[in-house]
């Protein structure tokens, strides 16, 4: 998918874009007034972008015990420690800004320049994301099903607000999951996503029992409903699990961000195929709950687009998004890194909808770059295994790291 890579070359930009991309003697021809930016042995990457994070989770605290290093932790138990740990802060709006500026920082330290953020406190969360350099997209949480529907209204017009919108910044719609959003919920908000270009995510197939929930509102899920005190009868049901569910109303006919599908089966897998909907995995965050093998690969093979995530910093240990690629090499080597890497960048970038100005280097693009030293032939395979961050970052013509 991706263009060859360069040798001895460079980029032309200013702060509107990408102006050349060739041969360092060339580029020297085409702008002979232009200042140069000699960076020796390094690899210049577009800014890489991460599809799927929660920026203002990132101060929230460490995972919960469990996880990748004690065994897998049950996913009601987590929401709800993440639910306790949210109820005792007592200056939340304060909180949110704060964990968004540190998740923009760690996310810059890595070379990202994009995110595709959700933001459960819309407003705090996407003001402090706006007065960052990031770019992406702020896809507002919108909640809604039994107990709780009453909310419904207030978070979908908190997610369509585009007043904190800027270049490069979109607002965005994420009816959260399938547990959390009734069919006909999710119904208006892909019917808002489309009357208003909205871009659109959803948290779908993260674990098992979603299809058992959807079903008959039991198991895991009913007893996180419990917990709340907040279940209320006359939820309508579907048999066939989140996936067909997801393709009943519409959602996979858009092209929307399907954060995790950890649990496909080969139907579903068809249906994925045949629709327009992009698939992110969070490698991290999916060995955390230790769910079975991923198939991101098939996915893949099958033509739909995957794109990789980092989740939260409370089902993985930060948000740095080369250590995600570091782990997917680990587990599958034997995938090249070329693969990888258009994972975070162009991949990413159409998940996003934001092809057309972030995840590759050409002319008219942004002029937003991951500098890494690299020494070798071979500087993707050398940045997986030496372990370093990004050496710069830019972001619209500018150095910001």
């Amino acid at each position: 998918m991706a263009s060859p890579a360069l040798r001895d070359a460079g980029v032309a930009f200013d702060v509107e874009g990408v102006r050349g991309v060739d041969g360092v003697a060339e580029l020297r021809r085409r702008f002979p007034e232009a200042r140069v930016i000699e960076l020796g042995e390094a690899a210049i990457l577009p800014g890489l972008v991460n599809a799927h994070t929660h920026l203002e989770l990132t101060l929230i605290g460490p995972p919960p015990s469990g996880g990748i290093s004690k065994g897998p932790i049950r996913f009601v138990d987590w929401i709800l420690e993440l639910r306790s740990r949210a109820m005792r802060v007592v200056e939340r709006e304060s909180q949110t800004r704060q964990a968004v500026v540190e998740g923009v920082r760690q996310s810059l330290a890595c070379g990202v320049t994009a995110v595709g953020d959700i933001a459960g406190d819309t407003h705090a969360s996407r003001a402090a994301l706006a007065g960052s350099v990031l770019k992406g997209v702020s896809f507002g949480e919108v909640l809604g099903m039994a107990g709780r529907a009453g909310q419904f209204e207030a978070r979908l017009a908190a997610a369509i607000d585009r007043a904190l919108e800027r270049p490069g910044l979109m607002a965005g719609i994420e009816p959260h999951a399938p547990y959390s959003v009734d069919l006909v919920n999710y119904q208006r908000c892909i019917e808002a996503a489309r009357d208003g270009s909205f871009p659109i995510a959803t948290h779908l197939a993260e674990t098992a029992e979603e299809a058992e929930f959807l079903a008959d509102h039991s198991g895991e899920f009913a007893r996180l409903w419990s917990a709340l005190d907040a279940w209320t009868p006359g939820v309508s049901t579907f048999s066939g699990g989140a996936i067909r569910a997801m393709h009943s109303v519409g959602l996979l006919n858009l092209p929307a961000v399907l954060a995790h599908v950890n649990y496909v089966d080969d139907a579903e897998m068809e249906l994925l195929a045949k629709g327009r909907a992009s698939v992110v995995y969070c490698p991290r965050t999916h060995a955390y709950f230790g769910h079975p093998p991923h198939r991101f690969r098939e996915m893949l093979e099958r033509g739909i687009n995957v794109a990789l995530g980092t989740d939260s910093a409370v089902s993985s240990p930060d948000l740095n998004l080369l250590e995600e690629l570091r782990w997917v090499r680990r587990i599958y080597p034997e995938i090249e890194a070329r693969t990888l890497f258009e994972m975070v960048t162009m991949r990413a970038a159409a998940a996003l909808g934001m092809s057309d100005r972030i995840g590759a280097i050409r002319e008219d693009s942004a002029a937003d770059f991951a500098v890494f030293r690299a020494r070798s032939a071979e500087p993707l395979e050398e940045i997986l295994e030496s372990g370093e961050s990004a050496m710069q970052t830019w972001v619209d013509g500018v150095r910001v790291v």
